[in-house]
């Protein structure tokens, strides 16, 4: 037996079509209604006669970046600038290093990236100070270690894993570091002979 449908699910139906009806009329009618960021949307009256339009301007630069699953895809970071040598310091001339020791293989890491023996004397004296030119040398109250007196000597590992023993590997950190920090091992000279340290 079928029971007549009530009053109140006759109601819904009604108020449901005509809810529907209203919006799609609105939406026909008006679209922009309620849009009010739409290039179409015009303040009412006249108080903002007279006003100029707000713009915003961007100063500087922005950087788009891209992540997607475990990779970052973004602009090439600009290369920092090197630093300009500090002029006006020297050393005295250093000895003629013995074959293999730690001086002979900084003198020839010096030569090889064009460095002349101005700044060999420069290195000799930075590092006499720091070291003594000594692989194990550590310093008791800041924990500076090795030859360069790197802090934390452990920084030295981009070089290579035998970093705590190895001169060669203490050197090459140690010029990367001078070049990057003060162009030349004068200029580290110089910061030295100003400030105490480099």
């Amino acid at each position: 037996m079928n029971r007549p449908r009530s009053r109140s699910r006759l109601s819904l139906g009604f108020f449901a079509f005509t809810a529907a009806s209203a919006f799609m009329l609105v939406s026909v009618i008006d679209p922009y209604s309620g849009a009010t960021a739409s290039p179409y949307f015009q303040p009412a009256g006249d108080r903002f006669a007279g006003h100029k339009a707000q713009a915003v301007l961007v100063a500087g630069s922005y950087t788009n970046v891209v992540v997607r699953d475990k990779f970052t895809v973004g602009e090439k970071p600009k290369p920092k600038p090197k630093p300009a040598p500090v002029a006006g310091f020297s050393a005295p001339a250093a000895a003629v290093p013995n074959p293999g020791s730690a001086q002979a293989i900084a003198r020839d890491k010096v030569a090889a990236r064009g460095w002349g023996a101005d700044q060999f004397n420069c290195l000799v004296s930075l590092w006499n100070k720091e070291s003594g030119w000594r692989v194990n040398a550590q310093n008791s109250s800041s924990g500076a270690y090795g030859i360069p007196q790197a802090l934390p000597g452990s920084k030295m590992g981009s070089a290579g894993a035998d970093w705590a023993t190895n001169a060669g590997t203490q050197i090459e950190w140690g010029l990367g570091y001078i070049t990057d920090r003060y162009g030349s091992p004068c200029g580290a000279w110089g910061k030295s002979q100003a400030d105490g340290w480099y």
